[in-house]
Order: structure tokens, then C-alpha cells, then sequence
């Protein structure tokens, strides 16, 4: 029988990843910054695509929402494939580390809860070209949905290590992220949607309702212990 003991976190407060200032300074973001820009960038893609290209608003909207399914997916196998990628060399460890194991041993550190804006801005530039290459102009739907996918799962992200588990239906993201961090990192790697858990089956493994109730309040109760402000 497998165990359900709870998971905490190894570390508190913000590791020291680069030698480099610059580097280091770099890899923490306040989780506004990203938002704004991709917040902001989907609804300029979004006008664009209606008052300069002539789209109709279902038909954005409908490749809009194309973008944001799209995001969920990437989202699901970025966290499981890469970012759990098997530390079978000190290389692979150093990276696994940097992009998503140092997250675990510190799932309190705020300012790294989103890419950097810079590389942000770089990768959503990569993707326009490659989106535009593809589907020409539909990409100002479908990048657009694809950036408020990523800002979604931002805000997701960064409210479930903030914030209390919130008494309503947004309850079950808090839980399920908080069985990957806690209980079953091999599990419930979707974070902004269970959806892509179900049909590839990580959803988490069936446990006695006082431990699930455990592992949903670990998040919440390790805030109220540090004393956290919201």
C-alpha cells in the first residue's frame, strides 16, 4: 500500500541560482509584470485581427478559444515531460533544477512563479513567427488565446502558493496542485485545468477522504503559519 504522509517543502525563502547578478536578478519576476504584458498583448492581437484584418468577432473568438485549449495542453506536457525530466546526468539535474525543481524545495518563493518578462517576451515573439508561418492570420486568434492560457495559469499558479484555499468552485485547483507538490509529484500536473489529467490518467490516486483533506489545506495552513498577507 502506498503512503499518504504529506510532502513539505524542504526550503524557505529564495534560493541564490546564478553567480551572475544579472543573471540572478533576472529570475525573479513580481507576478504583475507578466500578466500586464500578455493580458495587454492578447487584446492588442484581438483588435488587430477585427479593425485591421477584417475578422469577424465569432470567428476570433473561435480561434481564440483554439489558442487557449492549445495552451492547456502545452502547459500539461511542458510540466510533466520537461520539467520532471528524469535527472539521469548532472547536467539534466542542474537544468531540471533551475527550470522546476528549485520550485518544489520552494513553493513559497513569489518572485518566481513566472518566466522572466524578457524571456517571456522573446518566446511569445518565437511563437507569433512560427503561429503566423502556420495558420497566417488566424494567428491573432489563436496566439492571442494562447497568451491568456499562459497568463491564466499565471494567476492560477500564483494564487494557489498565495493565497487560502477559496471556499468555492475554484477550491479543487488549490487541491490538486497541492497532491503534486505534497503527495504525488508524479500526478496532477495540470494546473490551470485537471482537464488534460483526466484524459491522459495522472489524475491523483484515490485516497482516504482525511488525507485528501490534508493535503488540500498544506498549501493554506503553511501560509497562515509563515504569517502571510493577502
Amino acid at each position: 500500500m502506498e503512503s499518504t504522509k504529506l510532502k513539505r517543502p524542504k526550503h524557505k525563502g529564495s534560493p541564490k541560482l546564478f553567480e551572475n547578478p544579472i543573471l540572478e536578478k533576472l529570475t525573479h519576476t513580481h507576478i504583475s509584470a507578466p500578466l500586464i504584458i500578455f493580458f495587454g498583448t492578447a487584446a492588442a492581437l484581438i483588435y488587430y485581427g477585427i479593425f485591421e484584418k477584417g475578422f469577424r468577432t465569432p470567428e476570433i473568438l473561435a480561434w481564440f478559444a483554439g489558442g487557449l485549449l492549445f495552451f492547456t495542453f502545452i502547459e500539461y506536457i511542458a510540466h510533466r515531460y520537461l520539467y520532471h525530466i528524469p535527472a539521469t546526468t548532472p547536467r539534466r539535474q542542474k537544468i531540471s533544477y533551475t527550470m522546476h525543481g528549485v520550485h518544489h524545495d520552494y513553493p513559497k518563493d513569489k518572485s518566481r512563479l513566472a518566466m522572466p518578462p524578457v524571456l517571456s517576451l522573446i518566446v511569445a515573439t518565437i511563437l507569433f513567427i512560427i503561429y503566423r508561418a502556420i495558420l497566417g492570420d488566424y494567428v491573432f486568434g489563436f496566439l492571442a488565446g494562447f497568451l491568456v492560457g499562459y497568463a491564466s495559469y499565471l494567476a492560477v499558479h500564483y494564487s494557489v502558493h498565495a493565497f487560502k484555499v477559496p471556499n468555492n468552485f475554484l477550491k479543487i485547483l488549490w487541491h490538486h496542485h497541492s497532491i503534486h507538490h505534497y503527495r504525488e509529484p508524479d500526478r496532477a500536473f495540470g494546473v490551470s485545468s485537471p482537464f488534460w489529467d483526466h484524459i491522459f490518467r495522472t489524475m491523483p490516486r484515490q485516497t482516504p477522504a482525511s488525507a485528501r483533506t490534508a493535503v488540500g489545506k498544506s498549501i493554506d495552513d503553511d501560509n497562515q503559519g509563515k504569517g502571510h498577507t493577502h
